[in-house]
């Protein structure tokens, strides 16, 4: 957890392209619809900034673009003229958002029961795969780990440095959320693998999601999210973002 700690700090400093792929499926499984975005996500004054850069793995037209670099320049004046007490808000704002999607971190050990499955070797590295299972009694300590009880994982930790290679993450039962607003149905699964970047830090590879859902216990929604990411570049203390002309 510590060693976690460590690495997402080291991971701010890094310029990347996300591309994400939603796939709505109807009940037997089709595809019904695919929706495909490209960003690019880079450290501006302090936090990131996204630019959308393509769409179905291709370049944005001409007039996007053109949106999308004036969204651009319009961002870096507003940061570079903030005032102090403005800057130090922005930057407490992202940070408490990092601090509040990694909480749930802290209560792994309390929420779960660890079991040595093995060694296996992922991309010519050792690591260990540790199945975890909820911890019987374990009473949630905050809305962001009142799943915890309900799902089961595995992880492939790797040996020389410690960080998760791959986690995969099933649900057990189902999953509200916001009341009965949202719920996920059993067998919602979660795969996130990770790569060493610069021999200093572990970076996201690719994020999948496959869950059924029911909205307002109305609606029936199959989902599949895939998230890659590539393109990792260190992003130098003195360099500047710039607006293409």
């Amino acid at each position: 957890m510590d060693l976690d700690q460590r690495n997402t700090q080291l991971s701010s400093s890094y310029t990347f392209l996300q591309r994400q792929v939603v796939r709505e499926l109807d009940r037997s499984g089709k595809l019904k619809s695919q929706k495909d975005e490209t960003w690019d996500i880079t450290p501006l004054e302090g936090s990131p900034y996204r630019r959308l850069v393509g769409r179905n793995d291709q370049p944005l037209s001409p007039e996007e673009r053109q949106r999308e670099q004036e969204k651009l320049q319009r961002s870096i004046e507003e940061r570079r003229n903030e005032t102090g007490p403005q800057r130090e808000r922005r930057l407490a704002e992202w940070q408490a958002k990092q601090e509040k999607q990694r909480a749930p971190i802290k209560e792994l050990p309390d929420a779960f029961d660890f079991t040595l499955a093995g060694e296996e070797v992922i991309a010519g590295r050792p690591v260990y795969v540790i199945d975890a299972k909820p911890k019987p009694g374990y009473q949630p300590k905050s809305i962001a780990t009142a799943f915890f009880p309900k799902i089961k994982l595995r992880l492939w930790i790797d040996q020389g440095d410690y960080q998760g290679a791959r986690i995969e993450m099933e649900s057990l039962d189902t999953i509200s959320f916001g009341g009965v607003l949202v719920r996920l149905e059993k067998g919602m699964r979660l795969a996130i693998e990770q790569t060493r970047v610069s021999d200093q830090v572990w970076l996201p590879k690719r994020l999948t999601l496959d869950a059924s859902a029911r909205v307002l216990l109305l609606k029936g929604l199959r989902r599949e999210l895939e998230f890659t990411f590539s393109d990792y570049k260190k992003f130098q203390v003195d360099s500047h973002v710039v607006a293409a002309q």
